[in-house]
């Protein structure tokens, strides 16, 4: 019951979220302000992690060719399989969930124990609207992350493939472009565009509905990151099911 009572809870956090509007002009400032806090700052360690992980699976790939009638370029393939299809989109939004789920928690969490978000109602200001939507908007950038994610993976497996000495520049391009299908592109994005709204949302529900004092909200942005990374892999399975099936 309590995980029902939760669900209809968030659902109706959403409802207020798109309610009454805050200024037009407090809102545009609030979203640059979370693009830079989210978006931004996210840039650094997406990068890293695409890149390392782009060339760690170019290596195994190439190290499990043993059989000499396999094509090398199987490696540059599977590389690209992997990056674009379950790394980029889903990989990288489960340590989003941890960085930026975190910070959302944490933030709202701040003002719910401050009671500033009671300050902000007494005020006549929409609360729900004025914390959460800018995120949800500031979100709808994420995919840009996830493009540049995806170009990193492939860099670094080329980087790995080529200057290991397992496949050669030509046999890895050639690979690359083999059998290439631009749907999956399309469900990678449509992927990306859930998990957005996934990592604005869930988060703030945690913070925003938390009780309690400061160790609550270490808790509520741990129990965030769980029910965050939950959520992401259910919505891709289902996804996957629909457009892949």
């Amino acid at each position: 019951m309590n995980y029902l009572h939760s669900i209809g809870e968030y659902f109706l956090m959403l409802k207020g979220v798109f309610g009454r509007m805050t200024k037009r002009s407090v809102l545009k400032d609030l979203i640059f302000k979370e693009i830079d806090d989210l978006i931004i700052s996210s840039l650094g360690i997406v990068a890293f992690l695409s890149f390392f992980i782009g060339g760690v699976v170019a290596i195994q790939t190439a190290l499990n060719l043993t059989n000499p009638l396999i094509p090398k370029t199987l490696v540059a393939y599977a590389a690209r399989q992997s990056v674009i299809l379950e790394f980029a989109p889903t990989f990288i939004s489960i340590i989003m969930a941890g960085k930026v789920g975190s910070y959302i928690t944490s933030s709202i969490g701040s003002m719910n124990v401050t009671e500033q978000i009671d300050a902000l109602e007494v005020m006549g200001i929409n609360s729900l609207n004025y914390l959460i939507f800018p995120k949800v908007i500031a979100m709808l950038t994420y995919p840009f992350v996830i493009a540049i994610a995806m170009f990193l993976g492939i860099v670094g497996a080329y980087t790995a493939a080529v200057l290991g000495g397992f496949v050669g520049p030509d046999a890895f391009i050639e690979g690359l472009q083999d059998d290439f299908d631009p749907f999956h592109l399309t469900y990678a994005f449509v992927k990306t565009f859930l998990f957005a709204f996934i990592l604005a949302t869930v988060p703030a529900y945690h913070g925003y509905y938390m009780k309690g004092g400061a160790l609550e909200v270490g808790q509520a942005s741990t129990t965030s990151f769980v029910w965050t990374s939950v959520v992401i892999i259910v919505t891709n399975y289902i996804v996957t099911q629909l457009l892949l099936s």
